[in-house]
């Protein structure tokens, strides 16, 4: 095989997309590459892509790997962490076989990966799964103790600008689908008129999609500066010891924001945030919820997850998948049987209407007279 291109390098690929380009040659340092990253190299439409780590370890059965392959973007596997630091970013790269060349010297080399490669490492993955659950379970149930007491109210909730009680609360992640998701909510959106809560990530989604974020909320490393600068209240995801690395951007670009010390994820503090200021409903986009996501996600347990969860079960409804729910499109027998249903109506009203039966008849006549019949 022989692809050439432009490199574009980095070891997070949510960065790298970025400002990936179509037709350029994205290097990448990601295990077990998980199904999200996977759909955002595809959008970016790269003519290959070039993994510094092993795609698919055998660890878990990750989707990532074959959803790339099979939109036909070649993926070069295990071409090792060397590589990272002998690509410039910018350069036009050669793949020659299984090498890769820059200037004509072999910087790496890897195997690209073929469908049923993957297929194949997929099913002796799902082999593993049962002891990965295990573990997971197990460090769960482990962190859950140590995070308990915070869950349960030992700490501090920041005061907000944004009113939430009494309200619905959209919580938007970069997860699973959340694109689509969000777009099939889209007239409970306009019709009902949620706050609107951006974890990271999310707020891009929310600010692309063409709407404003009232709260932006995480460790601000995956959220663009434009969004950050929409107007959006600020909360920044703090350790327990109240270290907030994030905060230190926020405050470089000269914006307001609180923070929230807390264990867990940026999405676990963000429902949590919305439960405690009373809000009427959560609803969950792109959330993280299933051993998957986690694994997915690099996690070995979702302790915070599952006891925030726990707590404010009672009003959260989780939109993670709604838009597989409309995918087919309207059969040719079910939009007949609508306008059938329209007609009824009307027929009925011209039946038992003399003046409509009249013009009706008139109209008759004068194509019988234009036909000649």
């Amino acid at each position: 095989m022989y692809v050439k291109g432009v490199a574009r390098i980095d070891r997070r690929t949510k960065n790298l997309v970025k400002r990936l380009l179509p037709g350029e040659i994205a290097i990448i340092n990601h295990s077990d590459l998980d199904n999200l990253a996977a759909q955002s190299l595809v959008a970016a439409r790269p003519k290959a892509v070039i993994n510094a780590a092993s795609s698919i370890t055998g660890y878990y059965p990750n989707p990532g790997p074959l959803l790339l392959v099979q939109s036909g973007i070649s993926l070069l596997d295990s071409a090792g962490e060397e590589i990272m630091g002998l690509v410039e970013e910018g350069r036009v790269i050669e793949i020659i076989g299984n090498d890769v060349y820059a200037d004509g010297k072999c910087i790496g080399s890897g195997r690209f990966l073929e469908i049923e490669d993957i297929r194949e490492k997929m099913a002796q993955a799902n082999l593993n799964m049962n002891r990965v659950f295990s573990n997971f379970v197990e460090n769960t149930i482990e962190h859950a103790r140590d995070e308990l007491g915070m869950i349960a109210g030992e700490y501090n909730i920041p005061a907000l600008s944004t009113v939430l009680k009494g309200k619905h609360v959209l919580v938007v992640v970069r997860g699973q689908n959340y694109k689509e998701d969000l777009e099939a909510i889209r007239s409970y959106i306009h019709e009902v008129k949620p706050v609107l809560v951006g974890v990271d990530g999310g707020a891009d989604a929310l600010w692309e999609s063409g709407y404003k974020p009232d709260l932006i909320i995480g460790d601000m490393d995956s959220v663009s500066n434009d969004t950050l600068f929409s107007g959006a209240e600020l909360i920044v995801h703090a350790y327990p010891d109240g270290r907030a690395p994030g905060l230190e951007r926020i405050k470089n670009l000269g914006l307001p924001a609180r923070t929230f010390a807390i264990p867990g994820t940026s999405e676990d503090i963000a429902m949590l945030l919305a439960y405690e200021q009373k809000a009427e409903l959560i609803v969950a986009v792109g959330a993280h919820s299933s051993a998957e996501d986690f694994l997915e996600k690099g996690r070995h347990g979702m302790a915070s997850t599952l006891l925030v969860r726990m707590k404010i079960g009672s009003i959260l409804v989780d939109a993670k998948g709604v838009s597989k729910l409309y995918r087919g499109r309207i059969k040719a027998r079910y939009l007949a049987q609508i306008v059938l249903a329209a007609l009824l109506p009307l027929g009925v009203i011209v039946f038992i209407s003399p003046v409509t039966r009249e013009l009706l008849r008139l109209v008759y006549l004068q194509f019988k007279l234009l036909l000649g019949i």
